[in-house]
């Protein structure tokens, strides 16, 4: 579980007084126990409810990020962007976009979509297929465009 992982990396990251480290670690270790204690979630959550939760994780800085850029505060963007590194490398490998073309046109073909109306179609096999290794808006653009 990744969980019991985090607890270990929390460990060496306060033995190494890496400060940046611990404060990203503390983040996902919140979130998967807020993640686990939510109404109607068993104890143990599953390997793609914590990958959710990372990917959550990684929006929400991105988007603080973004914000901090534009007001010019490099201090508390550094901040974020640091954090995100920690939180990225505990998800899978993201594919590149070109291969996420590759895959997608592949899942077109084998779910016989034609047109955008299909689109749902797509979109709902390729976010379970490629959950936590492609970002939904990189997915959602591609499908588009092979559809159209």
């Amino acid at each position: 579980m990744l969980i019991n992982q985090i607890d270990q990396d929390i460990k060496q990251a306060m033995l190494g007084k890496q400060e940046a480290r611990l404060r990203g670690l503390r983040a996902i270790k919140s979130a998967l126990l807020l993640a686990r204690t939510e109404k109607g979630a068993s104890e143990d959550i599953s390997q793609e409810t914590e990958i959710k939760v990372l990917q959550k994780l990684i929006k929400q800085r991105k988007e603080s990020a973004d914000i901090y850029k534009q007001q010019n505060r490099e201090d508390l963007y550094k901040i974020e962007a640091e954090e995100m590194e920690v939180i990225e490398a505990y998800l899978p490998k993201q594919m590149e976009r070109s291969e996420v073309e590759a895959y997608l046109k592949d899942l077109i073909t084998r779910v016989g979509a034609a047109s955008i109306k299909d689109m749902g179609k797509v979109m709902g096999a390729a976010n379970k297929e490629l959950a936590g290794k492609a970002d939904g808006r990189t997915i959602s653009e591609l499908v588009k465009e092979l559809l159209n």
